[in-house]
């Protein structure tokens, strides 16, 4: 009856002589409910069963996590600066204004500090609410403040308890996804394996705690399992609302909390735009599926093309109006990335010369691999791909057709419309994971729902089985039952013992040059002092100290980058007048150099600070090796070097008042 309800345009002749069938369902459905109240009772007892493996498999995920965090630095025994410290480059911004919040006398005055900022950048005051997401640690500091629990919890441990107790929401919403797609929760329950066992390309929360995709991604997660569950043909009204809310709610909570926020909106957009322009949606849409089918892609081509260029003029016309500069240096960095041109600025550079935004490592696959996860994600994905190409050419072919799902004529290829949704997913994270790094763990996590659902979908082995001509219900049943649990076996027989070896192994966090430096800055230099310095170190010594910052790691600001490279020029060649100069311009009273950045072996010739600063002001780069042709030597030696011999030119404009075996720090002289 729900088939016929979703044709349009029937004929009588053809109504009449689906009647006999139509009458036989209904007599068929009136005998179920007294012969199926077992068939009832084990969807019941499935569904429960499956939700508390999911629930189980959050918080046991979570627990894990949290362990290896407190293994590796022994996170209870070390001083709060110690802990502080470990909250490298930006975590230790977000968590510093966590700890304003919280040592702010009123909610008033602490929002008032947030807002009217003018420690974060010296000589400026800024809005952090509108600068920064940075929502969430306003929320939980409040929340800390209004629950009965100071006397048992510290601060730091709600703080990093908060995000991995998000990481059981995270893999419950990947649990939940599969479980949907597949209409089993043996899938889910094989998608949180893999995610454990392949921890290292599917998280980094341990080790970063306070990132903001650590905040955003088990939102994004829920954002997907309930659009996967809103793409099922036939909800009751009630349950559309329901999932239309969940949408709504996830979507806000993942803007909230993610700066990149907008760039995974535009491709869930872009996702809906392609599956709706190839029919594969329940809504209809009639201007693109008349004509032949020829017709209807050059159609569906034009369409695509009008859209990105109206996309493309309305971001122009939008940022000039506004005078938005605030994200050029990442279409210059991508411009650079793909080949478009080389270039020298400083910013793009300095993207292009960090691992987490090149390409992706082959060993990344060498690791997937050998939790069997890549081969089974490139099997899913074959079959599914095959699949969507074979309706999507039968929907540009057939204008008369409407379904964007099930059996279409004589074709036996079926295709979800919540399954087409997740394989472009899948497939768009992949490229963008392949291009840049950092991205890889948008689809590593999805990968593990992607390859679970196929291994346990009806659908996938039901397609695979009809070309082999072994098509039978029981032999679907066995397969798609069987393989998870073997694979679940092989897991547990070949990472158990490692994760039990991980989780009694027992390290220590160590780093005395910096705890000495923070305890230095803390006793010598007054409440109201301006340290320049690297914007990883600025970021700690802004938690620890709080003393006022002259740039910061949020680097999505054009103002902050161009202060960010006037204050790098004290590891570039350049006088000591010229770096006071820039240094006291942002009211600059001391200012801290690194031995690791001034004599930095980590990245190649090239890719160095150093050098990055040296082809941006024209100069040659140190060492052995090429340089281009119309860069010049520099008139001075390397500021950073230089300062360290107290020779006279220097000294009467910076003096030494700290080092150790890491840090040097100058008190810079006033002007005169």
């Amino acid at each position: 009856m729900m088939s016929i309800r979703q044709r349009k345009g029937i004929k009588a002749t053809e109504l009449s002589e689906d009647r006999p069938a139509q009458d036989e369902n209904v007599k068929v459905e009136n005998k179920l409910p007294s012969g199926c109240t077992s068939g009832g009772v084990w969807r019941i007892l499935s569904f429960a069963v499956g939700g508390t493996v999911a629930l189980c498999s959050g918080l046991l995920t979570s627990v894990y996590l949290a362990t290896l965090h407190e293994n590796d630095l022994w996170f209870s025994n070390i001083k709060e600066v110690e802990r502080e410290i470990s909250f490298r480059t930006e975590c230790g911004l977000y968590y510093s204004y966590y700890k304003q919040m919280l040592q702010a006398p009123t909610l008033k005055q602490g929002l008032h500090g947030l807002i009217y900022d003018n420690k974060t950048e010296s000589m400026r005051t800024i809005n952090l609410l509108e600068r920064m997401n940075i929502y969430q640690e306003v929320f939980l500091s409040i929340l800390y403040k209004v629950l009965p629990i100071q006397k048992y919890l510290e601060p730091v441990y709600f703080y990093i308890y908060t995000l991995f107790g998000l990481q059981a929401i995270y893999v419950a919403a990947l649990y939940v996804t599969s479980w949907l797609l597949s209409g089993t929760w043996l899938s889910g329950l094989l998608a949180a394996f893999w995610y454990v066992t392949n921890r290292i390309d599917t998280t980094r929360v341990e080790f970063t705690i306070p990132l903001r995709e650590n905040w955003a991604l088990p939102f994004f997660a829920i954002q997907i399992a309930a659009i996967t569950y809103f793409l099922r043909p036939n909800l009751q009204p009630l349950s559309e609302r329901l999932t239309l809310l969940a949408i709504f709610v996830s979507t806000f909570l993942f803007s909230l909390t993610w700066q990149f926020n907008q760039f995974m909106m535009l491709m869930q957009a872009l996702v809906l735009f392609v599956l709706d322009s190839l029919d594969m949606l329940p809504a209809v849409k009639k201007n693109l599926k008349t004509g032949s089918f020829f017709h209807r892609l050059g159609k569906l081509l034009l369409h695509l093309f009008m859209v990105l260029c109206l996309t493309l003029f309305l971001n122009n016309v939008i940022k000039k109006i506004l005078n938005l500069k605030s994200d050029e240096h990442i279409f210059k960095f991508l411009k650079a990335k793909f080949g478009f041109g080389a270039t020298r600025d400083f910013d793009a550079n300095l993207y292009l010369c960090e691992e987490a935004f090149g390409l992706l490592p082959f060993n990344t696959f060498e690791r997937l691999s050998s939790t069997l996860l890549f081969y089974a994600y490139v099997f899913v994905l074959s079959v599914t791909v095959i699949a969507a190409i074979a309706v999507a050419f039968h929907n540009l072919s057939d204008s008369t057709n409407q379904q964007s799902t099930g059996k279409m004529g004589k074709w036996t290829v079926e295709l979800k419309p919540e399954t087409a949704y997740n394989l472009i997913h899948t497939i768009l994270f992949g490229f963008l994971a392949l291009s840049t790094m950092r991205m890889k763990y948008l689809w590593t996590s999805h990968m593990c729902v992607f390859a679970s659902f196929g291994l346990c979908s009806p659908e996938i082995w039901e397609l695979l089985l009809k070309l082999v001509h072994l098509y039978s219900p029981k032999r679907i049943c066995v397969i798609r039952y069987s393989v998870p649990i073997l694979i679940l076996l092989y897991l547990c027989y070949k990472f158990w013992p490692g994760m039990m070896d991980e989780l009694s192994e027992l390290r220590e966090f160590y780093d005395p040059d910096t705890v000495e430096l923070m305890n230095w800055i803390n006793s010598n230099t007054p409440r109201k002092a301006v340290f320049a310095g690297s914007m990883q170190l600025l970021a700690g010594v802004k938690l620890c100290t709080g003393r006022v910052l002259t740039n910061h790691p949020h680097y999505e600001d054009k103002s902050l980058r161009e202060r960010t490279r006037a204050v790098y020029q004290i590891y570039a060649k350049r006088s000591p007048e010229e770096v006071h100069a820039l240094l006291r311009s942002f009211g600059t009273d001391y200012v801290i150099l690194e031995d690791s950045i001034c004599y930095e072996r980590r990245h190649r010739r090239g890719c160095r600070l150093r050098d990055l600063l040296d082809v941006a002001n024209g100069h040659m780069m140190d060492g052995p090796g090429a340089n281009e042709p119309d860069l010049k030597p520099a008139g001075h030696p390397r500021f950073c070097e230089e300062i360290k011999r107290n020779l006279p030119p220097y000294t009467a404009h910076f003096t030494r008042v700290f080092q150790n075996k890491t840090f040097h720090v100058y008190k810079l002289t006033r002007n005169k």
